[in-house]
């Protein structure tokens, strides 16, 4: 049986690198004894090489990386780099990200050569809205169709799916909670998309996890009910012992 999956998103947090080893410290000693989760912390690249060495417990994880791997490139850091620094995960196309203009066709990219240098990428998919004539289904459909685009049958199963809907995380202005039962019928979709575009088999492998700002109070509900694998936290991340709940959460279901 697969390992569930708890992702924290530190985004551009914390202010120095002592606050962060604090901090990494502190989640890694409240989940020591997790047998049955996998813990991954996407920290900003640049204590990637200080918290590598701080816990085997927890796995690091990039918040992004750029498609070549050398060259002019100025401000850029690699796929290679990052994996060279201590991470084995990559955030890609989150939804600050898309904000910024990233395009599916840019995440398609950067989704080769993650896979390319040993990454598994944690690409993130979602709407910016729910409208009554299902237009959304679409918009998800668009977005793992051209992002797959080109990326063989061998290597989905390398890739995890955070379903993200942008209208339920916390920086969007006006934004409300998403129930574990909108979760489970984007869950679905996914599959049946991914099942399309390649085989049944090839969707059954490739995990599903829940990304609209999940946090301790409705993790469970969304690990029980949301037809996922896992989570991926933002601002509940920062806390370690709110984090460390929904890890413990997790490892209990």
């Amino acid at each position: 049986m697969l390992k569930r999956i708890i992702i924290g998103n530190w985004k551009m947090n914390p202010l120095t690198a002592r606050e962060a080893e604090k901090l990494f410290n502190s989640v890694a000693g409240n989940v020591s004894k997790i047998k049955k989760t996998e813990v991954i912390i996407c920290p900003p690249f640049i204590y990637l090489d200080r918290l590598k060495k701080l816990s085997k417990k927890i796995s690091l994880g990039a918040q992004d990386a750029f498609p070549g791997e050398v060259g002019a490139f100025t401000g850029e850091v690699s796929a290679e780099m990052l994996y060279e620094l201590g991470a084995r995960y990559v955030i890609l196309g989150h939804s600050e990200r898309r904000t910024l203009g990233e395009q599916n066709s840019d995440i398609n990219k950067k989704l080769k050569s993650a896979l390319s240098a040993s990454l598994r990428p944690i690409l993130c998919v979602g709407e910016e809205k729910r409208d009554e004539s299902h237009e959304y289904f679409n918009v998800v459909k668009t977005q793992i169709r051209e992002c797959f685009n080109g990326i063989g049958k061998n290597l989905i199963s390398k890739i995890i799916v955070a379903y993200e809907p942008v209208w339920a995380i916390s920086s969007t202005p006006g934004r409300r909670d998403a129930t574990s039962a909108d979760s489970r019928e984007m869950a679905v979709f996914v599959k049946k998309v991914i099942s399309d575009l390649y085989s049944p088999e090839s969707a059954n492998n490739v995990r599903i996890i829940y990304g609209g700002s999940a946090n301790e109070k409705d993790a469970a509900d969304f690990l029980k009910n949301g037809g996922v694998d896992g989570l991926l936290s933002g601002r509940a991340s920062l806390d370690a012992k709110k984090f460390a709940e929904i890890v413990k959460i997790a490892e209990k279901i």
